[in-house]
């Protein structure tokens, strides 16, 4: 979602600089804090997680960690066809399955 780009072909979330933010909301995660919803594509931030103190543009977050169904469905397809082309037999075969799992969460939406 941090490349995702909105109706006027800007990005959604800030930028690199701000990254940090999300590093943050991981950790806290990882840590045990519960700070995020279950989703088909994976975990995403709960509402209120993620420290917007002192960012200095506006993001709409319900656009940002909003899941359309059309564009991963597109993702996974893009995904697929770089394993296929330029990683192909030395791809693991567990990530093909996890490609494939979330292909199937997403088609299931």
């Amino acid at each position: 979602n941090w490349f995702r780009k909105d109706k006027n072909g800007r990005f959604m979330w800030p930028g690199f600089g701000e990254n940090s933010r999300v590093l943050d909301w991981i950790f806290r995660r990882v840590n045990g804090e519960d700070c995020a919803v279950q989703s088909a594509i994976g975990n995403l931030p709960r509402k209120g997680s993620l420290n917007l103190e002192g960012l200095q543009e506006d993001v709409d977050m319900d656009a940002l960690f909003s899941i359309p169904k059309e564009y991963w469905q597109k993702e996974v397809k893009d995904i697929g066809k770089y394993f296929d082309e330029q990683v192909h037999e030395d791809l693991p075969p567990e990530i093909m399955k996890e490609l494939r799992s979330l292909e199937a969460r997403v088609n299931s939406m």
